[in-house]
């Protein structure tokens, strides 16, 4: 009696391919939901469903840096300066100029035209990293792959006690602190220990620390990610809340990557993803997206704005509805993208 066929070895993480396809529908559902803000006043009903739809979504850009660390910093996988400064530097810094420049001449002709005047002024813009607010995200990431030689030191190197104590530095000084310091007794602090905190920028390398540690230890155990998530959504939306209220209009504050809220948000998400069951049907669909979510997150803005020039917004109805229909239709436009680029090898390979 002949033998089963054993079946192929997986070559994809497909807990990454899940966290990768939540982070990029939070941030289609971020973007989505900004003008949502504007149907209500503080603490009415729909200004309260958009706080909703944004607390949950802000976990975002945690997600993917979290998702990199669990890749980049695997001690499995070979990343030597040479392959990290001739493939992926290059290849990111590619993609983020190209795509700026994009952005900048679909600008003008959507709402100016194009002048030489206007394209001098975006060639400045663009050599001065002055480029489309959510590509700041590759920003951060330039700087990551900067750090690699360094964390990658930390993750095969550090014991798992070394590095607990890190991320609770990293939580205390990147996290903690950021969240707090605007409120007493913390604003009478002066000197060097106002200096103590991380800014948002190399703070966000902890989050690849914390993706790489609760990857290589994880749990079967649900409840702890739980917790932590709607903990920390309890957080945002609380806290935005209160702080909006005090304010009379929105207070991004406890929204911010950086926020206590948002870290505990993503931290359980994240454990909740390594920890689900990926069926393989599901497995499929979360490989593409995950496959796509790269160039879904850099074109997806470009279907925004053009929905929003023809009142095609989260205003058009109850954000309750309009969010997530809006949300899906981007992230199905930006898929079908990726389809079709994916498919030209040298823009598959640099921009996409």
């Amino acid at each position: 009696m002949a033998t089963a066929a054993a079946a192929p070895p997986r070559t994809r993480n497909q807990a990454v391919d899940l966290v990768k396809t939540v982070a990029i529908c939070a941030v289609i559902v971020t973007h989505v939901t900004a003008p949502a803000f504007g149907m209500g006043d503080v603490g009415s009903a729909p200004w309260l469903t958009a706080l909703f739809w944004a607390s949950v979504s802000h976990a975002s850009v945690p997600l993917f840096l979290m998702a990199s660390g669990a890749l980049l910093l695997d001690p499995g996988r070979e990343l030597t300066l040479r392959k990290l400064y001739t493939k992926n530097f290059p290849r990111l810094l590619i993609a983020l100029l190209f795509w700026a420049v994009c952005y900048k001449v679909f600008i003008m002709v959507l709402f100016g035209g194009v002048t030489v005047p206007g394209l001098i002024q975006a060639g400045k813009e663009l050599v001065l990293f002055r480029h489309e607010e959510h590509l700041y995200y590759l920003h951060i990431m330039l700087l990551v792959y900067a750090f690699l030689p360094i964390t990658r030191l930390v993750a095969a190197h550090a014991t798992a006690g070394q590095m607990r104590y890190l991320l609770g530095l990293w939580f205390l000084l990147g996290i903690l602190y950021p969240t707090v310091k605007i409120y007493w007794p913390f604003t009478l602090l002066v000197g060097i220990p106002t200096q103590w905190l991380m800014n948002m920028t190399y703070a966000a390398i902890g989050y690849t620390l914390l993706g790489y540690f609760l990857s290589a230890h994880p749990t079967s155990r649900r409840w702890p990610w739980g917790a932590a998530a709607l903990g920390g959504f309890a957080v945002t939306f609380g806290g935005t809340w209160l702080a909006s209220g005090s304010a009379g209009a929105l207070s991004g504050h406890f929204l911010e990557g950086m926020s206590v809220g948002v870290c505990l948000l993503a931290a359980g998400l994240y454990g909740l993803c390594i920890a689900a069951p990926v069926g393989d049907r599901a497995e499929r669909v979360l490989s593409f997206v995950s496959r796509a979510s790269f160039c879904v997150f850099l074109v997806h803005i470009f279907f925004l704005k053009v929905f929003a020039h023809f009142g095609l917004t989260a205003l058009a109805g109850p954000a309750v509805v309009t969010v997530p229909v809006l949300s899906a239709l981007l992230l199905g436009c930006g898929c079908g993208v990726y389809a079709v680029l994916s498919r030209i090898p040298g823009v598959r390979r640099w921009l996409v």
